[in-house]
């Protein structure tokens, strides 16, 4: 599991090359992240100057959660089957372009094909970005600092998108699509150049097609059903319909993957219970935070009135804190491993959000909403960069991409279901014509559902920290010409 690359680590050194690849592997993430949070706040502008419904504008957010979260596992596959950097490449293009569209288009069924566009190319340049970093960089301090900055741009991303958007859509919203469009270009003319050149793999026994049909029908179809259930109604036929629909599909997709010489997804990875534990957080981490984001925007814009901007300088130094820590969590996690990290990181999530249902009409920032951002802040410095750690150790090279796409759909998953059950959840208990108070009193059963959650993703950890002790391990962390390498101890 080395790569070229890698030699200079032996020296406790990296190469301006290497920092040059891990560089452009997090502008790529960073631009996901950026992506989302800006669209977000320009919505209502972009509903101004094209005249839509609020119906098609929630479409310009969920074609890219469709796009994204419905493709995942077959993009993941696809950077092992046709090579991660072809991939990565060719889908941070395609990025590029559906941006420069979203920004020129004057329709919202034009916007809303270019956001589905941008999240389909999203969902093969976050699976293909990770296994790049897991394949260059060995198992060990090296992959757990190199993971711990990778997952900090995504939190640095959507904290800057929630600035950025604020100010560029005084100018316009057409800004705040096309912003993407260079640093893409940057960055895909960078990793022309910088990006590990990486073999296809040879001995695949095969294309799974019909297992690729079946996976991104069933999470397409799992995604589209969440996303429309809180406008058709939870208990409709049609939502119900949906459910079992999926429920067909992935039955068969499992039967198929079983049977598969070369799966698309290989059902033995999910034997080990640090796997589970990985997919499960990852679906309980997005999937709280999504809805106490979502919850707390309208909390702070509909009731207490702020701006967009202020609103964004409220969530500012959680982002802060992460970014801050980025260049030391790896280190952390070489100490004491990912299970206690996760687990004191859901910790502290489940009280920073228990801490924000004290929340009223008049709150005082630094007493009321600061300790939660920043103990939001610290969990999302702590689980993140574990989880995506965890996940990734002891798989294969050549199933990298497939454990990265899992990885990622489990944290698309998760928020897109935990976002449509919060909003049904406030939406249920909202009186028509409400006061404020009224208003702000629906809201706290949405967080108690968030705090739930959270609570939830740390029991799931929980059963590993009764495990044994990690062992001391020896793993390769630099290959010279001579097939030389130097050895160090990592915790498991």
């Amino acid at each position: 599991m080395t790569s070229p690359l890698t030699a200079p680590a032996s020296e406790g050194r990296w190469t301006p090359r290497l920092w040059g690849t891990l560089l452009v592997l997090c502008a790529a993430m960073f631009l996901d992240a950026l992506d989302v949070s800006m669209v977000g706040v320009a919505l209502p502008s972009i509903g101004s100057d094209l005249q839509l419904s609020t119906s098609t504008l929630q479409w310009i957010v969920s074609g890219y959660i469709l796009g994204y979260g419905g493709l995942l596992l077959l993009g993941g596959r696809t950077a092992d089957l046709l090579g991660r950097r072809q991939v990565f490449l060719v889908a941070l293009g395609v990025f590029a372009l559906a941006s420069l569209l979203g920004g020129l288009v004057d329709s919202g069924p034009l916007l809303i094909a270019s956001r589905f566009i941008k999240g389909l190319s999203a969902a093969f340049t976050a699976p293909a970005g990770l296994s790049i970093i897991t394949t260059t960089f060995p198992e060990g301090p090296l992959r757990n600092r190199a993971l711990s900055i990778y997952t900090t741009c995504a939190a640095t991303g959507f904290s800057m998108g929630l600035v950025l958007s604020g100010l560029l859509t005084e100018a316009s919203w057409r800004f705040t699509m096309l912003l993407p469009a260079p640093i893409a270009l940057i960055a895909l003319l960078a990793g022309l150049k910088l990006l590990p050149r990486s073999s296809r793999e040879r001995d695949h026994n095969g294309y799974d097609i019909p297992g690729a049909v079946l996976g991104t029908a069933s999470m397409l179809l799992l995604v589209f059903t969440v996303v429309e259930a809180p406008q058709v109604g939870w208990a409709s036929a049609r939502t119900l319909l949906s459910f079992l629909a999926v429920a067909v599909l992935l039955t068969v997709f499992v039967r198929v993957e079983r049977r598969s010489l070369g799966p698309l997804v290989r059902l033995g990875v999910l034997r080990s219970g640090n796997q589970i534990r990985a997919q499960l957080g990852a679906v309980a981490f997005f999937g709280s935070y999504v809805g106490f984001q979502f919850l707390t925007t309208l909390y702070m814009q509909s009731l207490l009135g702020w701006s967009a901007l202020h609103t964004a300088l409220a969530f500012l130094p959680a982002g802060a804190l992460v970014a801050v820590s980025s260049t030391k969590v790896g280190a952390i996690v070489d100490r004491f491993g990912t299970q206690r990290l996760i687990a004191a990181g859901f910790a502290l999530m489940v009280l920073g959000y228990a801490l924000f249902l004290r929340v009223d009409l008049t709150p005082v920032y630094a007493a009321v909403i600061l300790p939660s951002m920043l103990l939001i802040g610290a969990a999302c410095a702590l689980v993140f960069p574990s989880l995506n750690i965890q996940a990734t150790n002891g798989v294969d090279d050549h199933e990298q991409g497939m454990v990265s796409g899992l990885l990622n759909t489990s944290v698309q998953v998760g928020g897109a279901i935990f976002l449509a059950i919060v909003t049904a959840v406030v939406t249920a208990g909202a009186p028509a014509h409400a006061t404020a108070q009224a208003v702000l009193d629906s809201y706290r059963p949405g967080f108690m559902v968030v705090t739930g959650v959270a609570l939830a993703g740390l029991l799931i950890t929980l059963p590993g920290l009764r495990t044994r002790r990690p062992q001391q391990q020896t793993v390769v962390i630099a290959k010279s010409t001579s097939l030389k390498a130097e050895r160090v101890s990592v915790r498991d």
